[in-house]
């Protein structure tokens, strides 16, 4: 199974509060999941790692176990995670660092066929909205769809 994520992380004031929020959608566009958590106080690039792990973390442990995924391909309005996930930019910041290992480990235990794509924020506005309900609740958003 193919799975489009659609992830965005945010912090009020930078750094400042920070949560993100996830779309999570199988091949035929039907949402599965929509996910948000409060991550206490980080930076917005912290943050928006914080969308790809929190993502990468709920395929592992509640999508792995029940299907096969074949391919994720994430959207992200932040070019910087984009192209550091991607490869194509060094990530000099250990804080950073970190998190990429974290994520690029996750994908490893998934599958093979994973790609990051650059968005307009206006395009990312479901992920957006979660994150910014978490924001201002500090209520985590869990919602599954698997039928």
């Amino acid at each position: 199974m193919k799975l489009v994520i659609h992830a965005d992380g945010g912090a009020r004031g930078n750094p400042g509060l920070a949560a993100y929020g996830v779309v999570i959608e199988n091949e035929t566009g039907k949402v599965i999941a929509r996910l948000g958590q409060a991550l206490g106080i980080k930076t917005n690039n912290q943050a928006e790692y914080g969308g790809v792990i929190g993502a990468l973390e709920f395929i592992k442990k509640t999508l792995v176990p029940v299907t096969k995924i074949t391919a994720l391909e994430f959207y992200l309005d932040s070019d910087l995670i984009v192209n550091q996930l991607s490869g194509k930019y060094k990530i000099k910041s250990p804080e950073l660092a970190v998190l990429a290992i974290r994520a690029k480990n996750l994908e490893k235990e998934i599958c093979s066929a994973v790609i990051y794509k650059q968005i307009p924020r206006e395009n990312n506005k479901p992920a957006d909205k979660i994150g910014n309900q978490v924001l201002d609740s500090q209520m985590p958003v869990y919602e599954i769809d698997l039928a």
